[in-house]
This record gives structure tokens, sequence and C-alpha cells, in this order.
């Protein structure tokens, strides 16, 4: 849970700028600055800029967070007089002064000459966000790796051809996440770009077990020793993996797919079917020290590689229609871990920020600040705050791009 006591008479701002407080949007105003000034003295002055303030960032951001509300085709959609015209925010600024911020907006306005990363214009509010996921929350034991799922506009879905439609699927980097199962606090978010030469590059990318091992590894890299279990789908699962997680003192419990997966050191004989199907329940075992491969059988075979949970432990698994069906604890537990993550992929996914920049930095950014507000919902709904003034995620997300644009006076509170 949190690891700070909110006063009840906390804003969405103030939970906002637990992840995102003011010097890292001083900074964004500082480097924006900075870059429309190279800009201008590169390709010739533009007398219509001026420099921009805090609270114009502030109310930039505000303009930006309030298209994952709304969901309208563009951010610009907000001055025009169309069904997504929003009069009320308008007045706060015009559209050619957002036209003009949203041109040189940057975090990063210069690359050091030590610097190779693809994403150095984002990585130091990257890390940022990072320290504040950090030191705001606990995670609980049980935790899920996997790609959270990203609603793409719904409006521009029901509009565009096919082809626009494959054009914008096509992003050039991939998205995965450590998440708190019970919660659905995002832990941690590793970026991993598609284009590029190096470990993490498109040669990464044809061996696909080595490039999420990558992946998994970072992602748990601060996980050591905290007798974490982690929940993995079938394109993480891997003997070595897992073992090199016990070593550290991280437990894995993952599904296994003899298409996705990496099998290399598993028993052959239980990754092939037998030719008669079992009944429904029924689940064959072969262990390896704390390692345990199951093969369960419910309409299929289910196979699952763990280290956390005994196999001789019974669970069960609860069908609607066919109602319990015999399992091993660990597959039960992966279930219900899976199903929180449904649950929250269904309640927040629809909530990113809909602006769809050609500047795979600024995709990134967009993204990471929709998580940010997304887990600063989590934290308001378990503080003492939620009791005072239940807003839904909507409710929450309308509130904070008021105060972003300074439409509501907010007492600080720290």
């Amino acid at each position: 849970g949190p690891t700070r006591k909110m006063p009840l008479t906390a804003s969405a701002m103030d939970f906002f700028q637990l992840f995102v407080p003011d010097n890292v949007l001083k900074n964004m105003v500082v480097q924006t600055n900075m870059y429309a000034k190279k800009y201008q003295e590169r390709f010739g002055s533009d007398d219509a800029w001026i420099d921009v303030t805090l609270t114009e960032m502030k109310a930039f951001l505000g303009y930006m967070i309030s298209t994952s509300i709304h969901h309208c085709e563009s951010v610009l959609s907000i001055w025009s007089s169309g069904f997504y015209s929003n009069k009320s925010i308008a007045l706060i600024m015009t559209q050619s002064r957002f036209e003009k911020i949203l041109k040189y907006f940057h975090i990063v306005a210069f690359r050091s000459s030590q610097t190779t990363h693809g994403l150095y214009k984002i990585q130091p509010f990257l890390d940022s966000l990072q320290n504040g996921f950090d030191s705001a929350f606990r995670p609980s034991q049980a935790q899920v790796l996997h790609e959270p799922l990203i609603d793409e506009d719904p409006v521009f879905i029901a509009t565009c051809t096919e082809r626009e439609l494959r054009k914008r699927k096509k992003r050039k980097f991939s998205l995965w996440v450590r998440q708190c199962s019970s919660t659905g606090f995002i832990c941690q978010i590793y970026v991993h770009l598609k284009e590029g030469s190096g470990a993490d590059g498109l040669d990464a990318l044809k061996n696909k077990p080595q490039l999420h091992s990558m992946v998994a590894k970072s992602l748990c890299q601060n996980a050591s020793g905290k007798n974490y279990i982690i929940f993995t789908g079938p394109s993480i699962t891997s003997l070595n993996l897992f073992e090199e997680f016990e070593k550290q003192e991280i437990y894995c419990c993952g599904l296994l797919s003899a298409r996705k997966s990496d099998c290399t050191g598993l028993p052959p004989s239980m990754l092939n079917n037998p030719e008669t199907p079992p009944s429904r329940g029924q689940y064959r075992i072969r262990m390896k020290g704390n390692m345990s491969l199951i093969c369960w059988y419910n309409k299929g075979h289910f196979r699952f590689l763990t280290n956390a949970y005994s196999p001789v432990q019974q669970g069960v698994i609860i069908k609607r229609k066919s109602g319990e069906i015999p399992c091993p604890l660990a597959v039960e537990a992966f279930a219900a871990h899976l199903s929180y993550i449904c649950k929250y992929d269904d309640k927040y996914s629809k909530y990113f920020i809909s602006h769809k920049p050609n500047k795979t930095w600024q995709q990134v950014f967009w993204f990471a600040i929709s998580i940010a507000i997304n887990n600063a919902y989590i934290l308001y709904k378990m503080s003492e705050a939620y009791h005072v003034t239940r807003y839904s995620r909507a409710q929450f997300g309308e509130r904070l791009v008021k105060e972003l644009l300074g439409l509501e006076d907010t007492s600080p509170t720290h």
C-alpha cells in the first residue's frame, strides 16, 4: 500500500505530484525554452514565440490529459466548434499559443556527447517517475510482468482506413510493466525500442526468448531479496530465467507454451499431449529441485512452471457452468492474479492520452504520464481523501485537468 499518509483535503494534483513534482515541470520549462532558442538560431527567429512559464506548462499538460477523458480525435478539437470543443478550458490558452508550446516541447533539449541511448530525450523523466513509484508505494508479494493493454483512440478507429490503422499499430517501441496484481499499481516501466543497433535493438528482437528474458531481468532488477512472486506469460516463462531469479530470491509462476516459450531444459514427455485426453482437472507433475512443471487438463492442456508453490497443494478453479474443477494451487493462483490484471486493463486502459505524436520519445512520454495518473488514482482510492469525495477515474481526471489549468484553487497540503 501507500508509504505516506495523505491528508483528507488532498487534491488530484497532490496525488499526481507524487510522481510528477514541480521540479520536473520546471525542468520541462527550462528545456523547452532552450530548445526553442536553439531552433530559432538555426532556422530563423519566431516573433510569435515567448518563453513558456511554469503556469503555461501545467496548462499544456492539462490540455493533453483532457484527451484521456473525452477521447477526442485531436487535442486541437478543444478550440474547434465541433462535438469535442470545450469552451470552459479553451479560454485559458489560445490555440496558437498551445501549438507553439507543442512545437518546441522538450524534456532534454540537447544530446550530450556520451549519450548513445535511443531514449535519451526522455530517460531523465522515466528515472524520476521510477523514483516516485518506488517511494510512494509498497507492492504486494504477488506481481505480474506483462505488456499493458493500450487502447487506440475509438474515434480514430471508427473513421480511419485499414491502411491508416495498420500504420498506426506499428509503434517503434514496446512497453512492459511490473505490476502489483492485488491493486493494479504499476511498480516499474520498461521501454524497448524496436529499432536501433546494439544489445536491445533489432538483433535482439530476432531472438524473442532472449529479448523477453532481458525485459524480465530489467523489470526485476530492484526486486531481488524481497521474496516476491512474479507471474509471467508464455513469452517470458523459461526454466533458465526462473532458476536465475530463484538465486536472487525472486520466485515465479508462469504459463508455458510450446510455440511461444523457451522450453530449453524441459522434459519433452511433458510438452507432448497424450493420445487419449485425460478427464478435466487431472494433471501430471515433474520436479527438479524446487522447480515444478505441471501439465493440467481442462478442455485442453495447460502447462505451468513454478518454484513458488508446492505442486501437491490443492486448489480449485470455479467455473460458472461446470462448478469447481480441481487443480494444483499454482494454477489457481495464476488464474486469480491474471484476472486482476484483466480487470485493471478493462478499467484503466481507456484513460490513456489520445494524442499520438510522430516522435517516439513523445509517444513514450504520454504513455508514461497516463500510467502516472492511473497510479495516482489508485493511491487516491487507498487514501482517506477518497472517503471524503468519492471520485470515479473519469472525475479524478477532470479534477486534475481543472487544477492544472488553474480553474480550481488547491490549497497546498505539503
